[in-house]
């Protein structure tokens, strides 16, 4: 006999899907249904080079080792050391790897858990946008309430500090961060993120720092959220080695802040996947301590790729973007077009080959615009940007 589930739940998981997260689903699967076809694919959101072979070997030599078992709820030591050693080094961010640092399954288990162990029933979660739209879904999964704050597309979507303390009050739980920014690669400038963590402070919440495209600045690297702010105690920094070591598949990512917060996650982690997996934690230590030779080359590859995709945008009239600071995202200003983004990222897959995310699909923000990724090769770019230019010149004043 069936059974109706419980009461709410299916409110929750139709919150959590997420209407906008499925608009960019959507194109992916659009994009599937024509895949016999010659598609210039820019919509993905990972680095299309493969994991380098010392990182591989490392898994390969760990698991022929008997590197099969459980680790720790926590992750492997080991990988807590290097993870703290990497912090200081590469992001100025002092963490004690024994407390203040949960090994998880990729950085999406990391933002999926600090949702669960910040915010109660009801409370709010502030998201500048356009942003992730795993984050909206993440703060529903937590039965918490999403309250997105919408920047200026004019000022190239820049943190405003101002719009976003506006709406951090005494039900906020926290507030999302993400430098480099997915969709518009903008790095944040360091006093907004001060000037957030303080209000966030103020009224007792705190700041999730989704810190993934960390490693992939083009003008320097940045240092961390946490290590910048007056409050470092009201900050829990997501990192993972998924972009920046093109990892993605190795599912390693790890949550850093106070020992408080972090004991309770690593409780909370036993329910969900006990551990990260060990033969990819052994993989994460050698990317994180090993050559940094391939990372540097991807970095110098994805720094040409965003050179050549601006120079294209300059060159095409009606078409523009904020100028990306690191990760390996343009977001294209495609207001002059006379369209819904999905209706035009629809276009461009159906009439000219070109798989993108609409805009919308990252809030409404974001509307009026398209993500493209650079995460591709130079003459795969040039393919998508002549029919993106094509497409821009027929509909532009029509």
């Amino acid at each position: 006999m069936a059974h109706s589930p419980p009461f709410g739940r299916e409110t929750f998981a139709e919150r959590a899907i997420a209407v906008e997260q499925s608009k960019i689903r959507y194109m992916f699967d659009l994009a599937q249904e024509r895949s016999d076809e010659d598609l210039v694919h820019l919509e993905i959101g990972e680095p299309d080079f493969d994991t380098p072979q010392h990182i591989v070997a490392a898994a390969h030599e760990a698991t022929s080792g008997g590197a099969t078992h459980y680790t720790s709820n926590a992750g492997l030591h080991e990988l807590r050391d290097t993870i703290a050693a990497w912090a200081s080094e590469k992001r100025d961010l002092s963490l004690d790897p024994a407390n203040e640092i949960t090994v998880t399954t990729g950085a999406m288990e990391a933002l999926h858990l600090a949702a669960i162990v910040l915010a109660d029933a009801g409370e709010e979660v502030v998201i500048p946008t356009p942003a992730w739209p795993n984050y909206v879904a993440q703060a529903s999964l937590a039965d918490a309430t999403p309250v997105t704050v919408p920047l200026s597309a004019d000022d190239g979507f820049r943190l405003d500090a101002d719009r976003v303390v506006k709406a951090i009050g005494d039900e906020t739980a926290f507030v999302v961060l993400t430098s480099p920014s997915n969709p518009t690669g903008q790095v944040h400038e360091p006093r907004e993120i001060r000037v957030i963590i303080e209000a966030a402070a103020d009224h007792d919440a705190f700041v999730v720092a989704d810190e993934v495209y960390s490693g992939l600045e083009y003008d320097g690297e940045s240092t961390s959220m946490a290590a910048i702010s007056d409050h470092p105690e009201r900050v829990l920094t997501v990192d993972s080695v998924s972009k920046k070591y093109a990892m993605t598949g190795w599912r390693v990512g790890w949550l850093a802040g106070a020992e408080s917060i972090i004991d309770q996650v690593t409780k909370l982690h036993e329910s969900t996947t006990a551990c990260a997996p060990t033969p990819c934690q052994h993989a994460a230590v050698a990317a994180l301590s090993g050559p940094q030779d391939p990372a540097a080359e991807m970095l110098s590859a994805f720094a040409e790729r965003r050179d050549y995709l601006l120079g294209r945008i300059d060159e095409i009239p009606n078409l523009a973007c904020p100028e990306p600071n690191g990760a390996f995202y343009a977001f294209l200003d495609v207001r002059e077009i006379d369209e819904p983004s999905m209706t035009i990222a629809e276009r461009l897959l159906e009439e000219y080959g070109v798989v993108t995310a609409p805009g919308s699909g990252f809030g409404s923000a974001g509307e009026g615009h398209l993500r493209v990724s650079f995460a591709n090769s130079l003459d795969q770019l040039e393919a998508g940007f002549d029919a993106i230019e094509r497409f821009v010149q027929s509909e532009v004043g029509r």
